[in-house]
C-alpha cells in the first residue's frame, strides 16, 4: 500500500491523506445518528494518542527536513526552522482569538462565550472546528510536497503517518460539532452534515500546500516548519487540555506517549 501510495503524484498523496482524514471527520459526525453521547474515556484516549502522533510528526516529518533543507543555504541552518515555526504557532494564536475558543473533544461541551442564539452558536461551532482543520491540511500537503522535491529527510512513510494521526484526532472533531449540533435541536440528518463539513477544508488546503511547495522550493523549509508551529500549537492549545479535561489525566498522557512512540519507530526504521 505505502509502495503504491509513493508511486501517485503528490497532489494525488496529499488528496488520498486528506480524504482519509476528512472521512474520519465524517465517521465521527456520524455518531450522531447512533447515540446522544460518546464514550468519554474512549475519547480522551484517541485524542491523547492523536497528540503524540501529531507531536512527533511534527519533528520528523516537518522540523527535521526542514533544518536539513536549510543547510544547503548560506542562512544557519536553524533560522528558516525557527522563523517558520514561531511564526505557524503565532498565527494560529491570532486566528485563535478571532473565533470563539473550542476544544475539540467539545463533549460535549459549548464554546466560549457563544451567542445564545442557536444559529449564531451553530455558525460559531462549525467555524471553529474548521478553522483547526485549516493548518492540518497544510501539513499533510507540505509533506507529501517535501517528499515530491526529494529531500532524503522527508519520507512518504512520514507523511502518511502524519495523515494517520490527524486522522485518529479528526474523530471526535467530527462528532464535537454534530453532537452539540443535534443538542441544539438540528436534526441528525443536518448536524451529520455540518459536523463532516467542518473536514472538507483539509483536502484544499493540502492540494495548496503540495503546489506551493512545488512552484516555490525555496520557501519550503519555512513552509515545513510553519505547518510543524501551527501543528505544536493545536496539540498545545486544543488536543492536549481537551483530552486532560474530563479526569483521564493518566490514560491520555500514556496515549500520548503511546502514540509519539509509534510515529517514530515508524519514521525512524521505515522512512
Amino acid at each position: 500500500m505505502v509502495e503504491w501510495i509513493a508511486e501517485q503524484n503528490p497532489v494525488v498523496q496529499a488528496l488520498l491523506g486528506t480524504l482519509f482524514t476528512w472521512g474520519l471527520t465524517a465517521l465521527g459526525a456520524a455518531v450522531v445518528f447512533m447515540t446522544k453521547t460518546m464514550n468519554q474515556r474512549l475519547m480522551d484516549g484517541m485524542l491523547g494518542f492523536a497528540g503524540g502522533v501529531m507531536i512527533a510528526a511534527s519533528y520528523w516529518s516537518l522540523l527535521a527536513p526542514a533544518i536539513e533543507m536549510a543547510e544547503q543555504d548560506p542562512l544557519p541552518a536553524w533560522l528558516p526552522a525557527t522563523v517558520g515555526f514561531l511564526l505557524g504557532g503565532a498565527f494560529l494564536s491570532g486566528v485563535d482569538k478571532l473565533l470563539p475558543h473550542l476544544h475539540p473533544n467539545a463533549s460535549m461541551m459549548e464554546a466560549e462565550g457563544i451567542h445564545p442564539q442557536r444559529r449564531k452558536r451553530s455558525t460559531l461551532l462549525v467555524l471553529a472546528i474548521t478553522l483547526h482543520n485549516i493548518p492540518e491540511g497544510l501539513a499533510i500537503g507540505v509533506a507529501f510536497g517535501a517528499v515530491a522535491s526529494g529531500f532524503p529527510s522527508a519520507s512518504i512513510t512520514g507523511a502518511i503517518a502524519l495523515s494517520i494521526g490527524i486522522g485518529i484526532q479528526n474523530f471526535p472533531e467530527g462528532a464535537a460539532v454534530s453532537l452539540p449540533l443535534r443538542r441544539d435541536g438540528l436534526s441528525r440528518r443536518k448536524s451529520f452534515f455540518y459536523g463532516q463539513l467542518s473536514g472538507m477544508v483539509e483536502p484544499i488546503a493540502a492540494v495548496g500546500g503540495v503546489l506551493a511547495v512545488l512552484v516555490m522550493e525555496p520557501l519550503l523549509p519555512f513552509a515545513l516548519s510553519f505547518a510543524a508551529g501551527a501543528m505544536v500549537f493545536v496539540v498545545a492549545e486544543e488536543v492536549i487540555p481537551g483530552s486532560q479535561e474530563n479526569g483521564h489525566k493518566d490514560l491520555a498522557s500514556l496515549c500520548l506517549m503511546l502514540g509519539f512512540t509509534i510515529m517514530m519507530i515508524l519514521d525512524v526504521a521505515l522512512g
